[in-house]
């Protein structure tokens, strides 16, 4: 798990919280939004955001940016985690996403809304257990674990869940393994980390 942000909310209850995932795109960005209560699981939404590929870059990262915004204001979140980025060869590619990657980060930071980057294996390894895991493999699990009865045409929305259940299971497992035992304990023992 990256600590890229400590802010605000670090004190929210890992158990009580609504975690919002992101799968950056310049074409298409994924979205999944989780309710943990009680340490189960709900699924409050899943989704993707379709951008015009006509559209100038910058005018796509206005619409990423917007929307992500809409998210936080409407869903509350009180966390976000993204994929962070990989290497490719196409370089172009890697530039676009990177643009799509840091416009909904600025988002969540402009709302205050911590951030945490996780990629692409560790979100497969941490949710199938594998991660040399195939989409089609984490869409499965996410199904079974979640008991999700409505369907999505798009792995980028599934993509998205997974990085919210990843950053769940990362956190859980952070307190568990630690020698804090909670987030205030954490926080209490790193008052030079929080942004006030």
């Amino acid at each position: 798990m990256s600590f890229c942000y400590l802010c605000r909310k670090m004190s929210v209850q890992v158990n009580d919280q609504i975690i919002l995932g992101i799968d950056p795109g310049s074409n298409i960005m994924g979205y999944g939004l989780i309710h943990i209560e009680k340490k189960q699981i709900h699924l409050i939404k899943m989704d993707v955001l379709k951008l015009n590929s006509k559209d100038e870059q910058l005018l796509r990262m206005k619409h990423i940016f917007e929307f992500t915004l809409q998210l936080i204001e409407e869903y509350l979140p009180d966390v976000m985690a993204i994929e962070a980025p990989f290497f490719g060869k196409n370089v172009q590619s890697m530039l676009k996403l990177g643009r799509a990657q840091g416009t909904a980060i600025a988002a969540a930071l402009h709302k205050n809304i911590p951030v945490f980057e996780y990629s692409p294996r560790k979100i497969k390894q941490s949710v199938t257990g594998k991660g040399s895991a195939s989409k089609e493999q984490l869409s499965a699990m996410l199904y079974r674990l979640l008991d999700i009865k409505e369907t999505t045409t798009y792995f980028d929305a599934t993509d998205a869940l997974g990085i919210a259940v990843c950053h769940y299971f990362q956190s859980t497992s952070f307190i568990k393994d630690s020698k804090y035992g909670s987030w205030e304990s954490f926080i209490s023992k790193h008052q030079d980390r929080i942004i006030k």
